[in-house]
C-alpha cells in the first residue's frame, strides 16, 4: 500500500504541508481534498517522488521510495491538473513515447494505443498535433498515458478538467472498475460530489493541514450534515458563502454616476 508518514514540506520560512499522514490500500480510493493553496498538489510531488519532504517519508510496499525513485516510478500513472504536453506530436506519437520510456514493446502499443485512443472518442484524430487538440482532448490523452503501462498506483490530480459530460461519466465508472481491480488510487479535485459519490475514504487539508479523515458518510453523521459539501464547507470556508457572494454581485453592479 502507499503510505505517507509526516509529510512536511517547507520552502523557504513557509510550510506548504505540515505533518500530513495517511495510507491507501490496494482498492481503495482516497479523496484528498482541500481548496487553493491548501497543499494538495505540493503533496502529490511528494508521493510523485518530484518534490523530497523536508520532513516525512513516502513508502509504497514497506520501501522508502527515495531508496529507488525509477522502480518506484514504474508503478506510478499520473494525470495531472495542467495538461502539458508536446505540442508537435500527434496523440498517437505521444502515447508511443511514453510507452517507450515505460519499457513496453512496440507490438504491445500497437496493440494498446489505438485501442485507447478509439475507446476515448479519439480515433479520428490520433494522428492530428497536439496542439490542435482541445482541452478535453488533451486530458483523454493524459488519462491514456497514466494507464498505458497498467500501474498499481494511481494520483489523480483533477482529472475531469475540460472533459464532457459524457466522458466524465465513462472515467468515474473506470476509476471505480480500477479500484475493483485492485488499484491503489488517490483522487485530488475540487468536484466535491464526484468525490462523494467514488472514494472509500477522504482527506480535508486546510493551510497544509489535515483537518478531517475519514469515511464521507461517517464525517457527515460526526458534523451532523448532509453532503460532504456542507462538511466541507463548515471546515475549511470559515465564511458565509451567501453573504460573500451578494457582496460580490453589489460591486459587480456599481455604475458610474449618472449611468442608465
Amino acid at each position: 500500500m502507499l503510505e505517507a508518514h509526516h509529510l512536511t514540506k517547507r520552502f523557504a520560512a513557509v510550510a506548504a504541508v505540515k505533518d500530513v499522514s495517511f495510507d491507501i490500500r490496494p482498492g481503495q480510493i482516497l479523496g484528498y481534498l482541500g481548496p487553493n493553496g491548501s497543499g494538495k498538489t505540493t503533496t502529490v510531488n511528494m508521493l510523485l517522488g518530484l518534490l523530497e519532504p523536508s520532513e516525512g517519508t513516502v513508502f509504497f510496499h514497506g520501501r522508502d521510495i527515495q531508496q529507488d525513485l525509477v522502480g518506484y516510478r514504474r508503478l506510478v500513472g499520473y494525470v495531472p491538473e495542467e495538461p502539458n504536453l508536446y505540442p508537435y506530436l500527434s496523440g498517437r506519437e505521444y502515447l508511443e513515447l511514453v510507452g517507450r520510456l515505460r519499457g513496453l514493446s512496440a507490438p504491445l502499443l500497437a496493440q494498446k494505443i489505438p485501442a485507447l485512443l478509439e475507446l476515448f472518442g479519439l480515433a479520428h484524430d490520433m494522428d492530428t498535433a497536439i496542439g490542435s487538440y482541445s482541452k478535453g482532448m488533451k486530458q483523454k490523452v493524459l488519462i491514456s498515458a497514466a494507464l498505458l503501462h497498467d500501474p498499481e498506483l494511481l494520483i489523480f490530480d483533477e482529472p475531469l478538467s475540460g472533459l464532457d459530460v459524457t466522458t466524465a461519466l465513462v472515467f468515474r465508472s473506470l476509476v471505480r472498475t480500477l479500484a475493483d481491480r485492485g488499484k491503489t488510487i488517490l483522487y485530488s479535485s475540487h468536484a466535491l460530489e464526484v468525490v462523494e459519490k467514488l472514494c472509500s475514504k477522504v482527506i480535508i487539508l486546510y493551510r497544509g493541514q489535515v483537518v478531517a479523515h475519514d469515511s464521507v458518510s461517517r464525517l457527515r453523521d460526526l458534523m451532523a450534515l448532509d453532503s460532504l459539501e456542507a462538511v466541507f464547507a463548515e471546515l475549511v470556508f470559515r465564511e458565509d458563502p451567501d453573504r460573500i457572494a451578494r457582496e460580490i454581485a453589489d460591486v459587480a453592479a456599481v455604475r458610474e454616476r449618472g449611468a442608465q
